[in-house]
C-alpha cells in the first residue's frame, strides 16, 4: 500500500512539473511578442502606410534588383509632372523594349493615363520608356529626375538606370527602400492608389479592331482581402519581386519581397498577415489638446495644447501606452501664439515610442510693470507731476490777477 502511495505521489509530481514548465514557456513565448514570418525571399519587410513604422524586416537594407518595381518611381514622376490628359507619342525607342510590353508602335499615340495603365496593370517597358521619354525629354533625363526624386522621399540607397527595370549594371535598391517608395506614393497621389488597385482595363490599340486588354499582374488583388497594390517585378537575375498593400478597417499596410521565387506570393500574404493579426493603430492624442499650463516669467499664464496629433501602431495586447510632458524651463513673455515651449513623450512600458511639441494656445504679452524703463520712469511721474501742478495753479494764479489789474486800470482811467 505505501509503494503504490509512493509511486503515485512521484506520478502526480511528474505531471505538475511538466505543466509547471509548459506553461513557462508559455508565458516566456508571450513576452517574446509575435514570432516573425518565414518567407523564402531573401529580403523582406512590413510598414504602416501612415507612420511609417517598420513591423518587420529581414535584409531591408541590403541592395537587391528591383525589376519591374521600379516602375513605381516612373509613374510618380509622371503624375507629378505631367497630366493624365497628356497625349503621349510614341518614338522608335519604345517598341524595341525587352521583356513584357503593351505593343506600342512607333507613332501610336494614347494618354499619359492609358500610358500608366500599360505601366502598372501590365508592366509593359515599352509604355515605361515612352513616359519617360515625354515627361523627361529622353531616357538619360528622366532617370536623372528618377534618382533625385528617391533622394528626396528618403530613398538613400537606391539607384536607378532606367524607367522599367531591366536588368542594368548598378540598377539596385533595398526593401526599405522600396517601401518608401511606394507608401510616399500611396499617401501623396489619389491618381496611383486607383491605378494599383485596379484589376483590368482597356485602352485603345492603333490599328486594330479590339482594345489592348489589361489583366492587372499582381494576383493578390484577386486572392487576398484587402489587396489594394502596388506592383510585381520579375527579370532573371532579380527573381520576383513585389510590392504589395492591403487595407483592412481603414489601416493600410505595405509589404516588399525582393529576390524570391514562385513562393512570392505566399511571402508577400505572410507578411501582411503578420502585421495585421500581430499588431493595431492607435490614434493616442488629437491635434490642439490642452495639455497644461504654465506660469510665464514677465507675463499671464499660458496654456500648452499640442502642435500635431500622434498615431502610432503598437502590438496588440501590449503595454499601455502613458505619457510624460517636458516643459522647457524660464518661459518668457513675450510668447507667440504656436511657439514651441514643450513637449509630450509617449511611452509603451519603457520604450519611447514618440512624440508631439507642446505650443502656445495664444499669445502672452509681458506686463509693462516689468520693463526695466517702468520704474523709473513712474518715479520721475510721481515726482514730477506734482511739481507741473504747483507751477500750473502759480501761473493761473498769476494770469488771473494781471487780468483783474489790467480790468481795474481801464475802469478808473
Amino acid at each position: 500500500m505505501k509503494k503504490f502511495t509512493y509511486i503515485k505521489f512521484i506520478y502526480l509530481l511528474e505531471i505538475f512539473c511538466l505543466l509547471f514548465f509548459s506553461a513557462s514557456a508559455a508565458f516566456a513565448n508571450t513576452d517574446e511578442g509575435p514570432s516573425p514570418p518565414e518567407i523564402t525571399g531573401q529580403a523582406g519587410i512590413v510598414m504602416d502606410v501612415l507612420t511609417g513604422k517598420v513591423l518587420y524586416e529581414k535584409n531591408a537594407n541590403t541592395l537587391f534588383e528591383p525589376a519591374s518595381t521600379t516602375k513605381i518611381m516612373t509613374a510618380i514622376l509622371a503624375l507629378e509632372k505631367g497630366n493624365l490628359s497628356d497625349i503621349v507619342v510614341t518614338s522608335k525607342e519604345p517598341p524595341l523594349a525587352e521583356g513584357t510590353r503593351i505593343y506600342l508602335e512607333e507613332g501610336e499615340k494614347l494618354t499619359l493615363e492609358e500610358m500608366l495603365y500599360g505601366m502598372m496593370l501590365n508592366s509593359g517597358n515599352d509604355a515605361a520608356i515612352a513616359i519617360a521619354e515625354h515627361i523627361g525629354g529622353n531616357v538619360e533625363t528622366f532617370v536623372k529626375m528618377m534618382n533625385e526624386k528617391a533622394r528626396e522621399i528618403g530613398a538613400l540607397s537606391t539607384t536607378f538606370v532606367n524607367p522599367s527595370g531591366l536588368t542594368d549594371k548598378g540598377h539596385l535598391t533595398t526593401a526599405y527602400d522600396l517601401a518608401l517608395i511606394s507608401r510616399y506614393a500611396l499617401l501623396n497621389l489619389p491618381e496611383f492608389r486607383k491605378i494599383v488597385s485596379t484589376k483590368t482595363m482597356e485602352v485603345p490599340w492603333q490599328g486594330q479592331e479590339w482594345d489592348r486588354q489589361l489583366i492587372n499582374l499582381n494576383k493578390l488583388l484577386w486572392t487576398y482581402e484587402g489587396a489594394d497594390g502596388v506592383k510585381t517585378g520579375y527579370t532573371s537575375t532579380a527573381g520576383r519581386t513585389l510590392v504589395a498593400s492591403a487595407t483592412r478597417n481603414g489601416w493600410q499596410l505595405i509589404s516588399v519581397v525582393l529576390k524570391s521565387d514562385a513562393n512570392i506570393w505566399s511571402d508577400s500574404a505572410a507578411l501582411l498577415d503578420y502585421g495585421f493579426e500581430n499588431f493595431e493603430i492607435r490614434k493616442v492624442i488629437n491635434e490642439s489638446s490642452d495639455i497644461a499650463e504654465e506660469n510665464v516669467k514677465y507675463g499671464d499664464p499660458v496654456k500648452l495644447v499640442t502642435k500635431d496629433g500622434f498615431i502610432t501602431v503598437v502590438e496588440k495586447n501590449g503595454p499601455p501606452i502613458t505619457s510624460k510632458t517636458i516643459i522647457y524651463p524660464d518661459i518668457m513673455a513675450p510668447i507667440s501664439k504656436g511657439e514651441v515651449l514643450g513637449q509630450l513623450v509617449f511611452l509603451q512600458g519603457e520604450d519611447e515610442i514618440g512624440s508631439v511639441d507642446l505650443i502656445a494656445a495664444y499669445d502672452v504679452n509681458r506686463k509693462i510693470h516689468t520693463f526695466w524703463w517702468f520704474w523709473p520712469l513712474t518715479f520721475i511721474l510721481v515726482v514730477y507731476t506734482p511739481f507741473r501742478i504747483m507751477v500750473g495753479i502759480r501761473r493761473y494764479q498769476r494770469h488771473k490777477r494781471k487780468i483783474r489789474y489790467v480790468t481795474y486800470v481801464k475802469r478808473y482811467r
